[in-house]
């Protein structure tokens, strides 16, 4: 006689194990604790097997029933239900480990230590906000472009439209690890290419106008306050950085003797070699005595050497000389480099942007080494130490070509 999902309702713990039959070999095992277990008797090859089904009522007797037609289907064909649910077992089970949160949050362990804490912090907030609520259970193998995209448009949707861009770069890194660790075969995030709405240009405030760029770093020598904000103040227009690099060099990366400065670009995440001018090794030499022996910076914080300069110092140095906000920026230095020395200084563009670490490829598309062109890129950074000495001192610039 067929069960009734009554019976299995009612049906009340023994002493003893008991089962309910249910026909076909399925029955309800009834467990001295209360526990209430789907069985399945059947053979394969010969041999007696116990299929478990699942728990009452996690599965209803219509789910159960349908699970052991499922298993009379397989026997039928010379399956072995076993086998199967072992095997649907272990792709969930590595489905679960390889989900894209999983990978995601072994990617951040891994990366996150060698960035500055505030960007670890910004890259912590877009996964746990606007990534893994949506793509977090996903195997990673399984995310498909259109997947990406659409949560990508729930971030455009709140107008944030640079985190929309941001996310898209933290979900392409994660989706890059996975292919190398073995989890993914593809990067979903390459096949969106301009399909998010664009940013606007990021404007960075810059001096250009080579009898400004003279006015400023005379400002600059004049500059009252800390020696170390005013040693990093002279320092960035010679080597044109972004000043997060700036603000974290540190001592082990430069070599005097060399006259090189060596570094991973925080954007492009290459390696990266600063030719040191004579004027930017005299800046140094002189900031040695200083900091070289407080710690690992070249332009410690003020609270402990143990920490880099904070993000706003040279921000509000700026200010404390009186330039605007709208007239020059720390960052606008590379505006600053990137226009005199083509307009004024006549190098080739791809020499200056070499020497601003930016993507630069060769015409087979391959992208150049960080020692590309260095002889080259020496001479131009000495001759650009020279060109801001001659504003400095408002000399006559005369504009030169093919330089």
């Amino acid at each position: 006689m067929s069960l009734s999902d009554a019976a299995c309702r009612n049906a009340k713990p023994s002493v003893k194990t008991y089962a309910l039959a249910d026909g076909l070999g399925l029955s309800l095992t009834v467990t001295p604790s209360g526990g209430k277990l789907w069985r399945m008797r059947c053979r394969f090859e010969g041999k007696a097997r116990l299929l478990a089904l699942g728990k009452y009522p996690d599965v209803s007797l219509s789910k159960a029933r349908e699970r052991r037609d499922e298993a009379r289907r397989q026997l039928a064909d010379g399956i072995d239900p076993g086998a199967v649910k072992r095997a649907r077992k272990q792709l969930t089970r590595e489905a679960a480990e390889n989900s894209f949160e999983v990978i995601g949050r072994e990617w951040f362990a891994k990366i996150s230590p060698n960035w500055a804490p505030g960007h670890a912090k910004r890259v912590a907030a877009k996964l746990e906000n606007d990534l893994f609520p949506w793509l977090g259970a996903r195997p990673i193998h399984e995310i498909t472009a259109p997947e990406l995209l659409q949560t990508l448009r729930k971030i455009e949707a709140r107008g944030v439209i640079e985190t929309a861009h941001r996310a898209k770069q933290v979900a392409g890194q994660i989706f890059a690890y996975a292919i190398v660790t073995g989890r993914a075969l593809r990067n979903p995030a390459t096949d969106l290419h301009k399909a998010l709405t664009p940013m606007r240009g990021e404007h960075f405030p810059a001096a250009t106008e080579p009898k400004a760029v003279g006015a400023l770093l005379r400002a600059i020598d004049d500059y009252p306050g800390s020696p170390i904000v005013k040693a990093a103040m002279r320092f960035a227009p010679l080597v044109f950085v972004r000043p997060g690099e700036l603000r974290q060099a540190k001592w082990a990366d430069v070599d005097l003797d060399a006259a090189e400065w060596r570094f991973t670009a925080s954007k492009t995440k290459v390696p990266h070699i600063v030719p040191l001018s004579m004027q930017s090794l005299a800046i140094l030499n002189d900031l040695r005595p200083l900091t070289g022996h407080r710690g690992v910076y070249v332009f410690p914080g003020d609270r402990t050497p143990l920490r880099p300069m904070s993000d706003g110092a040279l921000g509000a140095a700026l200010r404390r000389m009186g330039v605007g906000k709208d007239e020059h920026s720390v960052h606008g230095w590379r505006a600053t480099a990137r226009t005199l020395l083509d307009e004024s200084l006549g190098y080739p563009v791809h020499l200056i942007e070499h020497q601003l670490a930016h993507a630069v490829r060769d015409p087979l598309g391959r992208a150049y080494n960080r020692t590309a062109h260095l002889p080259e890129r020496k001479a131009m950074m000495q001759r650009w130490a020279d060109y801001l000495d001659e504003l400095r001192a408002g000399a006559e610039i005369i504009r030169l070509h093919g330089g």
